[in-house]
C-alpha cells in the first residue's frame, strides 16, 4: 500500500519546528527585500506583496505534507530565489529599473536553481513540497522576465508562451481533469526549462542584438509548446 506524505501537523513538535523556521526565513528574507527594494526602486509595496502571496501559497503547501524534521539549506535557498523573483516584480512598475540590475538579480536566480535540488539529495530532505516549491519559484521567473521582455517591448507577444505556458496549463487543468494527473519524471521537461530560461535571459540581457530576438523566443516559445503537448497528450490517452 502506497503512503502518502504525513501532514505537517501530525506530530506537533516537529510539524511546529518547521513552520517556525519557514516563519523565520521568511520574515527575514521579507525585510530584505522590503529594504532592497526600496534602495533600488523607491518602492517596495509590489515586491512585498508578491514574496507575502507566495509565502502564503508556500505554507499551505507546507501544511499539506511535510516529511521531515527540519526545513533544511535546501528550501532556504529556494525561498531566497522566490524573494528575488518577488524583487523583479518591482522593476515592472519602476520607471527606471536598471535593465543591468533586472539581468544581474534574474541571472543569480537562475544560477542557484538545482542548488535546492542538490542540497536537498545531499542532505537526505528531497521532498514533494521542496519539489514543488522549486518549480513554482521557475515558474514564476519565467512569467516575470517574460513580462519585463515584453512591457519594454524587446519582443513581442510571443513571449508570453515561454512566461504563462504553465500557468495556462493550469487553467486547462482546471476545465479537463485529466491534466491533473502527476506526470512522470522526465529529462527533457527538466532540460526545456532551463532552456526557457535561458533564452529569456538572453532576451533580457541589455547588449543582446536586435536580430537575435525573434530568432530566439520563437525557438524556444515552439519547444517550450512541444514539451506541453507531448505531456498534455500522455495525460489524455492515460485517462481515456
Amino acid at each position: 500500500m502506497l503512503r502518502s506524505t504525513p501532514h505537517l501537523f501530525d506530530q506537533p513538535r516537529h510539524g511546529r519546528s518547521v513552520l517556525g523556521g519557514f516563519l523565520g526565513v521568511s520574515a527575514l528574507l521579507a525585510l530584505a527585500l522590503v529594504v532592497a527594494s526600496q534602495l533600488v526602486f523607491g518602492q517596495a509595496l509590489v515586491p512585498f506583496a508578491a514574496f507575502a502571496i507566495a509565502m502564503t501559497l508556500a505554507v499551505f503547501g507546507l501544511a499539506q505534507g511535510y516529511p521531515h524534521r527540519v526545513l533544511g539549506a535546501c528550501n532556504v535557498v529556494t525561498l531566497v530565489r522566490l524573494a528575488m523573483v518577488a524583487f523583479l516584480s518591482g522593476a515592472l512598475v519602476a520607471p527606471d529599473a536598471s535593465e543591468w540590475v533586472f539581468f544581474g538579480v534574474a541571472s543569480l536566480a537562475f544560477a542557484l536553481d538545482g542548488l535546492d535540488g542538490w542540497l536537498a539529495r545531499r542532505s537526505g530532505l528531497v521532498s514533494d513540497f521542496g519539489a514543488r516549491l522549486d518549480m513554482e519559484t521557475d515558474a514564476a521567473l519565467g512569467a516575470v522576465i517574460a513580462t519585463w521582455v515584453l512591457v519594454s517591448g524587446t519582443a513581442g507577444a510571443e513571449v508570453l508562451v515561454l512566461g504563462f505556458m504553465r500557468y495556462a496549463f493550469l487553467a486547462a487543468a482546471f476545465f479537463v481533469p485529466a491534466l491533473r494527473a502527476p506526470l512522470p519524471q522526465a529529462f527533457r521537461r527538466k532540460a526545456i526549462c532551463v532552456v526557457q530560461i535561458a533564452a529569456l535571459l538572453i532576451l533580457v540581457f541589455p547588449l543582446t542584438p536586435g536580430t537575435l530576438v525573434v530568432p530566439v523566443s520563437v525557438a524556444a516559445a515552439l519547444l517550450l509548446t512541444w514539451s506541453f503537448l507531448i505531456d498534455t497528450v500522455w495525460l489524455l490517452r492515460r485517462a481515456a
